[in-house]
């Protein structure tokens, strides 16, 4: 986990839903950056949580987002660790974004491309090199 100036910015269909320079950047084996954002720099009135919880044995137990604020609902956007274990605890209070289900994820300008595979939310800009975890056949790294 790093503390970062970049600016992220997420946005869908024109509407920025998240803007800051104050985010942590995770990486994890065989995946792309993470980036969590403050909820201060997010738009928490065009999100609501969903039912849906999964469980990572490190970070612990995970809580997802939809969008709801912008006509139609786009189910589990977004992610948070609301009590995270210990060695992660600066993650709660952060927001972290799918930038395949969003029209617009941008790190200092330049827009990220999606892990592959759609279960992990990684954000691939072009000092990133895999191979990834995350396209079929990639499960049992």
């Amino acid at each position: 986990m790093a503390p970062g100036a970049r600016r992220v910015v997420v946005c869908h269909e024109d509407v920025v839903l998240a803007d800051s320079r104050r985010c942590i950047r995770v990486l994890e084996t065989s995946h792309p950056p993470v980036f969590y954002v403050p909820r201060g720099d997010v738009r928490m009135d065009l999100l609501a949580r969903s039912a849906r919880s999964t469980h990572c044995e490190w970070k612990g137990l995970a809580s997802y987002w939809s969008l709801v604020g912008l006509g139609r609902a786009l189910e589990d956007v977004a992610w948070s660790y609301e009590q995270p274990e210990a060695p992660y605890a600066e993650l709660a209070g952060h927001m972290a974004f799918y930038p395949g289900r969003l029209d617009s994820c941008t790190v200092d300008g330049e827009q990220v491309v999606p892990q592959p595979g759609g279960f992990y939310g990684g954000w691939i800009t072009g000092e990133i090199t895999g191979p990834f975890k995350g396209p079929p056949g990639s499960a049992g790294w």
